[in-house]
């Protein structure tokens, strides 16, 4: 109990005090196959870092609501949101590319800040060393997350010793030479026993933005727990997706993107598209999915529900219950919900009791999920963290399914 406790305590310090995430660690690659967003269309998704937020924004919907109860996550949605229209693209490729800008207080304080609300304003007053300061090169070891990603990179540059193997590995011109660089060289020297009791530990998970209920579901189910997942996970993602397009993990082991392998918004032509107009689509909200759902008045058509389930399950189901029932009050009839999880089948979405036009109904009976589509696309996650991903469609009961109609017309 006592372990328990100070886990929870310390994972609510690192999300009530501190940013944690500073790049998106969802691949909105599979997210904008499977939303397939167009004009007209509302998007709920949860703040994490904005990237992703800012990368559906290209497909233009109307409006994208970013929502988190850490109000520096939204702080940093503001400060990406200021750079794309007051900086050049060199200068924003520097900031948020390359994660440092040597100019950093003088651009703060002649382009940035007065477009800043006060609260995220108050932040990065305090926190402009997240990107000039000396001690760690790059923004990207800044957070909670990237504190864990700077002392990973030290284990790989003067415990492990292989920086060059690494190098070499993003290098790699084909899938095959990936591989062997990997197994031969990279495997070999990175998985000692400093690493695998650091991924035993709850509070590397906490900086990580993992809480011990995820831990849980992976320990409990997954042959040889999480340390065994994660190795899964990376000998998946290094000999099985080409890391030539991996800007995930090219962050992750380096502090910084390439030009050639970054986030869509910070291409130069996507950079431009955003400047002309689809940044301001883009609106943030300092507070809980439920608070947010309660007061909005306008339908939703598509809602990006990441991870946070899993926590919400194991520790507020009454939450997780009344937040469901505020998406089917809020949401328009069809409206397509992406989640994500820890497990390898999620079981605690589908028995929850909603009530429409006052009638009670499974949750389960009204969510029209698109199994083949998600298992396709999790396939190629270029992150490949999570152990399951979902895409449903939320249909009225009174609404024939695409199975019914295929029956009709037969």
């Amino acid at each position: 109990m006592l372990r328990s406790h100070l886990s929870r305590a310390f994972f609510k310090f690192c999300h009530g005090h501190h940013l944690v995430y500073n790049t998106c660690w969802e691949d909105p690659r599979l997210d904008r196959a499977a939303l397939n967003l167009a004009p007209g269309d509302r998007v709920l998704v949860i703040t994490s870092a904005g990237c992703n937020a800012l990368d559906y924004a290209l497909d233009e919907p109307d409006q994208i609501d970013t929502v988190a109860i850490n109000r520096r996550q939204n702080a940093l949605v503001e400060l990406k949101m200021a750079g794309i229209r007051r900086l050049d693209y060199e200068q924003f490729f520097d900031l948020f590319g390359r994660g440092r800008l040597p100019q950093w207080p003088d651009v703060y304080k002649k382009r940035l800040r007065g477009e800043l609300t006060p609260a995220a304003r108050k932040y990065w007053d305090k926190n402009g060393k997240f990107f000039h300061g000396s001690g760690r090169s790059s923004f990207y070891f800044r957070g909670s997350a990237g504190t864990f990603a700077w002392g990973m990179n030290g284990y790989i540059d003067r415990v492990a010793k292989m920086r060059d193997d690494i190098e070499h590995l993003l290098a790699a011109s084909s899938l095959d030479e990936q591989r062997d660089i990997y197994f031969e060289r990279v495997k070999p020297a990175f998985w000692g026993p400093m690493i695998r009791w650091t991924l035993r530990r709850d509070a590397t998970w906490s900086l990580l933005g993992v809480p011990r209920a995820q831990r849980w579901q992976l320990d409990r189910y997954y042959p040889g727990g999480i340390v065994q997942f994660v190795e899964d996970r990376l000998d998946e993602v290094f000999t099985k997706l080409p890391l030539g397009e991996n800007y995930f993990w090219r962050v992750y082991m380096t502090g910084q993107y390439a030009p050639e392998c970054c986030p869509a918004y910070l291409k130069p032509s996507n950079f431009e598209r955003l400047q002309g107009g689809l940044v301001d689509r883009i609106r943030f909200h300092s507070k809980s999915i439920l608070d947010f759902l309660q007061e909005t008045t306008e339908p939703l058509t598509h809602l990006v529900l990441l991870d946070h389930m899993d926590w919400l399950a194991e520790n507020h189901q009454d939450v997780l219950r009344q937040q469901w029932q505020a998406i089917v009050d809020r949401s328009v009839d069809g409206a397509r919900i992406l989640w994500r999880s820890a497990a390898l089948q999620v079981e605690f979405v589908d028995p929850l009791e909603v009530h429409v036009d006052g009638t009670s109904h499974r949750l389960g009976d009204l969510l029209e999920y698109h199994t083949e589509l998600a298992e396709r696309l999790h396939m190629n996650d270029r992150v490949n963290t999570y152990g399951s991903f979902y895409i449903a469609d939320l249909r009225n009961p009174e609404t024939p399914s695409g199975d019914e109609l295929e029956h009709e017309r037969a």
